[in-house]
């Protein structure tokens, strides 16, 4: 605890009678409500990002640095009880939402998502959930197309994380302002407007290189508490015309209703973007207490919008997982209007049952005071049981993800049943991988196998490369490269290159196929990747480069084959290298794995008509000028029979998400593609090494 006896030297700042002092501004609860409520409508009816979090955070920023700050003028701020509050205030609605949604997650969530949702648990409970989705968002195999039923605390994790640090940046400059006899205000200004140009400046560069990272990273984020702390300083100071906060008041709730609208919050945040909630908020608070009937403050600080301001903490954290859990149990993608409202109304409801019953029992108890640490202790009381849970589950469904799989199983054939004539399904027998399992099934290198190389100046490229034992001499050299796609065909070629003594090498980028025109729908990433990975296969000079021939199969016959492919096609031939592209595998706008879990093995819903996925006649043999180098693999019929693309095959689950082969199919499919090779290229058994 950090004392200082007598109070600091501070100027008092003036302010017109006109317009007095308060300590309580109800309008402050409005801009709250009004943030909630946008976060609730455009994540349940919009499925956008509404900008409404970063207002929270301004909001915090507003109210804690202005505590903070009065504290330190009397010389005294005492962290146990700040942080006793804290834990009071966050931990009962917070905790209690996460064990409901873990019974709930036990109940009705595919098994596929337990172990990364208990993981994210752990995180969120620990108040570090932003940075695991911020790790998770630069690794693409930690990445899954269902959003987490944890995903929103990485909010409330940046400010438990603010809670704890900015305390402690007062408390620094406050023993500087005491030994130096500076004016505190002043010194705080300045040390905030520093915090706020270095993290704007920090968030606009992350942004624009990696805004995933960007995000969630506390970091990118700091500026915006920084902005909120340096109003609170400043705003006694700030004296507007009744007209002109009647203006401002409306513009600022104007501007954060519709930022959410016109700004894709999502792909474009934290950059200098979201300095429109920030000033919208900064306008809404700047007008305060207007007086006007037409004032912006008169609907802030009405009832309900108060009452919505009091229960808007209970609510974020309520929406999300009802959300959710909605539409795994509906089998959706939306809710639509009366599901919404549905959802919302849930809601609402629980917001309201915790707020009375759990959050403001607790907040307002004798907890932490009548016991100097009663608050640190209920904190350990109510955490560690959860986080136990957390990890009990964790572990067990790691067991149930374990399997023994060999290629060869005749209970479990995949691929080649498909060349039998028997059914896709048999139910004697048991479906590999397990469902806990899908998670782990991208394709694996061993770790040595794996190199990464930068090469020039921004792009890098990433090479995985396996030989023949040691004293045998390859027989080909085969570059596989592509996207996530062509990295999960590795798992096939992994077992060929072993049996026929290939040297194999994998250059893989998520999201980039190899192509040539960057006109097509590639990031710049992608481009930079492109122009450098063509001449490390070129130096290779190998005997075959796979590369992904067509692109977009899915329900309604999108697949096609992109110019851009047939021009690295040629570039590869015109150093006589031959290429096999390979027909992609099929997309789709759900996840048959999840779907088999939720309907069954043979539900129809959960198999396309491949009639409304694949063309009869694959896209390359109408694209144009494709070049003599450049062979065809089609599997197009071991991911789909005559009639349906089922997502089951011979006893083993075809896809882990909505469009990646799991890595045991793709084993059972090796023997199928060995050949298939060697007839596009005409290759014998063995041939010579290469030179």
């Amino acid at each position: 605890m950090t004392t200082l006896r007598e109070p600091l030297r501070e100027e008092k700042a003036s302010v017109p009678p006109s317009r007095p002092r308060r300590k309580f501004r109800p309008e402050l609860q409005g801009l709250r409500a009004l943030a909630a409520a946008l976060v609730v409508v455009y994540h349940v009816w919009l499925d956008r990002i509404s900008g409404g979090v970063d207002v929270f955070f301004f909001v915090s920023g507003f109210l804690i640095t202005g505590q903070l700050f009065r504290a330190s003028v009397r010389g005294r701020i005492e962290f146990r009880p700040f942080w006793g509050r804290m834990f009071k205030r966050l931990f009962p609605a917070a905790l209690t939402v996460i064990v409901v949604s873990m019974g709930a997650a036990l109940l009705w969530l595919p098994e596929h998502r337990w172990i990364q949702t208990a993981k994210e648990v752990i995180a969120s409970a620990l108040y570090f959930e932003n940075w695991q989705l911020a790790a998770d968002s630069t690794d693409y195999f930690a990445q899954h197309s269902s959003a987490s039923i944890m995903q929103h605390f990485w909010s409330l994790s940046v400010q438990g994380q603010f809670y704890l640090v900015w305390p402690l940046l007062i408390a620094v400059v406050m023993v500087i302002v005491r030994r130096l006899g500076w004016s505190m205000r002043a010194t705080l200004i300045t040390t905030l407007s520093l915090i706020f140009a270095v993290s704007l400046a920090y968030s606009v560069w992350l942004t624009a290189v990696n805004q995933p990272f960007a995000y969630f990273s506390s970091l990118t984020r700091v500026w915006e508490f920084a902005l909120g702390g340096l109003l609170a300083l400043t705003i006694d100071r700030i004296v507007l015309p009744r007209w002109l906060a009647v203006v401002c008041g409306w513009l600022g709730v104007i501007g954060l209703a519709s930022c959410g609208l016109v700004l894709q919050v999502g792909t474009m945040f934290p950059g200098y973007v979201a300095l429109w909630p920030m000033v919208s908020a900064l306008l809404v608070l700047v007008a305060g207490a207007t007086g006007s009937r037409v004032g912006a403050d008169r609907f802030l600080s009405s009832r309900p919008l108060i009452y919505l301001g009091n229960i808007s903490y209970s609510l974020y954290l309520w929406h999300w997982p009802v959300l959710l859990f909605y539409l795994v149990v509906r089998g959706q993608s939306e809710v639509g209007l009366l599901g919404g409202a549905g959802v919302i109304g849930l809601s609402v409801v629980l917001a309201v049952l915790t707020y009375h019953g759990i959050e403001n029992p607790v907040r307002y108890s004798q907890i932490g005071v009548t016991t100097r640490w009663g608050a640190y202790r209920f904190a350990v009381l109510v955490l560690v049981p959860v986080i136990a849970a957390a990890v009990a589950w964790q572990q067990v469904t790691t067991q149930r993800a374990k399997f023994d799989f060999r290629a060869d199983d005749p209970a479990h054939p995949g691929a080649q049943v498909l060349a039998t004539g028997k059914p896709v399904y048999d139910p004697d027998n048991d479906v590999v991988p397990p469902y806990a399992a899908l998670p782990s099934q991208w394709t694996e290198f061993e770790l040595d196998e794996c190199i990464r190389e930068t090469v020039g100046e921004d792009g890098n490229v990433r090479e995985c490369r396996m030989t023949p034992p040691d004293g045998v001499a390859p027989t080909r050299r085969v570059v596989a490269v592509g996207d996530s796609h062509i990295w999960q065909l590795a798992s096939a070629l992994i077992p060929i290159a072993k049996e026929e003594n290939w040297e194999l090498f994998v250059f893989h980028q998520s999201g980039c196929p190899l192509t040539a025109n960057e006109a097509e729908p590639i990031s710049e990433l992608c481009v930079q990747w492109n122009r450098e990975v063509l001449p490390k296969i070129i130096d290779l000079h190998p005997d075959a480069v796979l590369a992904m021939a067509t692109r977009d199969v899915r329900v309604g016959l999108s697949e096609w084959t992109p110019d851009g492919y047939v021009e690295q096609w040629r570039r590869l031939g015109e150093h006589g290298i031959r290429v096999v592209g390979i027909r992609d595998s099929p997309r789709f706008d759900f996840e048959p794995s999840e779907c088999v879990q939720l309907h069954g093995l043979d539900a129809p819903e959960c198999a396309p008509r491949r009639g409304d996925m694949y063309h009869a006649r694959p896209p390359w043999e109408t694209a144009g000028n494709v070049p003599a180098n450049t062979a065809f693999v089609d599997l197009s019929d071991y991911f789909c029979t005559p009639a349906v693309c089922p997502p089951v095959i011979g006893n083993v689950l075809v896809y882990m998400d909505d469009n990646h082969v799991t890595r045991t199919y793709m084993e059972t499919l090796a023997p199928i593609l060995k050949r298939e090779i060697a007839g596009a290229l005409g290759w014998e058994e063995s041939s010579p090494a290469p030179q």
